[in-house]
């Protein structure tokens, strides 16, 4: 991890003070935590499942106490069946901490270190987390996302007060793991070009450290596929790295824009559907995002094959369709209260025909300048795909349970599923959105 990047991120992030990221880490993690949260004398709270208990709980309370940390009874979690990030249990790790008096010190990955997070955000009060896994970039990211009503909402919550990762304990873990990890890291390429846009029409204006965060270290972070599927611990110090790094930019920004595009509303959506949680291992967020990610690294190929300096604007705003046919189409494909949300999400980023023209106009003027920018930004669709495959992540639809026509019914809902404006947004306002799916799809394409 670039040493001076972390130090401006750190010194710029809202919540987390402290990050160790190596070998051996585990077996200091008593004293790191001890001067970094526990300096007071109040007790800790060490929560893991079955599994990651084995992994590392064990060793960071037995750490603790070496340390001179009081520490109470640990929550721990059943292995089995697979725990989720719901209210009802982030509650059950809220109410343990109030109880008790002691700081969370959640132990694992990505559903441990949210409920944990939620709890002690809503109690005000600091937490850390030791990483079991190389498998997603929430780690050291504010708020927690959790499934509610048929909806997963990210609810708001201060990331955690310090971070640390075993390197060793990391390649340990179940090679899906680091395959997810993987997948969530290689998401920042499509996710990069759609701020790019985002931010060329004054929507989302980019933020130069979050953007350096997260984009300055993905390369490298992503350039060791077969040594991470082979468990290398080295290989592994760019990728925990470039999660992390990720996570700050988050805090950094005060939101997710930085680390998630379009590519993360499949994923999103998947997970509504439950794909995979009756997996075993389940399948998991980052295993659904680097399909989410092909299937937009494909699209992104197909949009800069036209060219939008030429798109006749009149045409396209003659052609815009009014709110309430859009609403009318969102609610043919969402029902219940994922229709509701998805209604007033597009609603915030729709505009009328003087907005769609003004919009449009601002592309084509400035799109000499903006595409060679986008073009470095994106990989090739296939190119990405064998990087996937190497790292052991799911490189086509069947890898999690789909077909290509499943990830093909959901470009639309994916548009619709959030207010951020990405390349999905821009391409149904130049009416094209149609068209370059079909082209997706077509005969001798990624999937086909």
């Amino acid at each position: 991890m670039g040493t001076d990047l972390l130090a401006l991120g750190l010194a710029e992030a809202s919540d987390t003070r402290v990050v160790e990221v190596s070998r051996g880490a585990i077996t200091r993690s008593g004293a790191i935590l001890r001067c970094a949260l526990f300096a007071d004398g109040r007790p800790a709270l060490v929560v893991a499942d079955e599994r990651t208990w084995t992994a590392a709980g064990e060793a960071v309370r037995a750490s603790l106490i070496a340390a001179g940390v009081r520490v109470v009874e640990p929550l721990i979690f059943p292995g089995h069946p697979v725990l989720y990030a719901a209210l009802e249990t982030s509650a059950i790790t809220r109410e343990r901490l109030h109880e008790t008096g002691a700081l969370g010190v959640a132990v694992g990955s990505g559903t441990i270190n949210d409920l944990v997070k939620l709890a002690a955000g809503e109690l005000g009060l600091p937490y850390a987390v030791v990483g079991t896994a190389a498998s997603m970039d929430g780690y050291s990211g504010f708020g927690a996302p959790m499934s509610s009503d048929g909806v997963k909402v990210t609810m708001a919550c201060p990331a955690p007060a310090v971070v640390l990762i075993d390197l060793e304990v990391a390649a340990a873990a179940p090679p899906t793991m680091v395959a997810s990890g993987y997948g969530d890291l290689s998401a920042k390429i499509p996710a990069g070009a759609d701020w790019i846009l985002a931010d060329a029409v004054g929507l989302d204006p980019i933020d130069p450290l979050a953007w350096s965060l997260v984009q300055s270290g993905v390369a490298e972070a992503l350039s060791q596929p077969a040594a991470l599927a082979a468990g290398d611990p080295d290989a592994y110090q760019g990728l925990v790295s470039g999660l992390i790094l990720s996570g700050l930019a988050m805090q950094v920004y005060r939101g997710t824009r930085p680390a998630s595009g379009a590519e993360h509303y499949f994923s999103h959506l998947w997970e509504l559907d439950h794909l995979g949680a009756d997996w075993d291992p389940p399948l998991s967020h980052g295993h659904k995002v680097a399909i989410g990610t092909l299937a937009m690294s494909a699209f992104y190929e197909r949009f800069l094959a036209r060219d939008l300096a030429s798109l006749d604007i009149e045409e396209a705003v003659a052609a815009w369709a009014p709110w309430d046919e859009v609403e009318a189409d969102i609610r043919g494909r969402f029902t219940g209260a994922l229709a509701d949300h998805a209604v007033t999400e597009t609603k915030v980023k729709y505009v009328d025909g003087s907005g769609l023209r003004e919009r449009l106009g601002t592309f084509v003027d400035g799109w000499a300048e903006l595409r060679p920018r986008i073009v470095a930004q994106v990989l090739p669709a296939r190119t990405l795909q064998d990087m996937l495959r190497a790292a052991g992540a799911p490189a086509v639809p069947a890898d999690i349970g789909l077909t290509a026509d499943d990830v093909r019914a959901t470009f639309p809902r994916a548009m619709y599923y959030r207010s951020r404006y990405t390349v999905l947004d821009l391409a149904r306002e130049a009416g094209w959105f149609d068209e370059l799916v079909d082209e997706v799809f077509a005969s001798g394409g990624l999937w086909t």
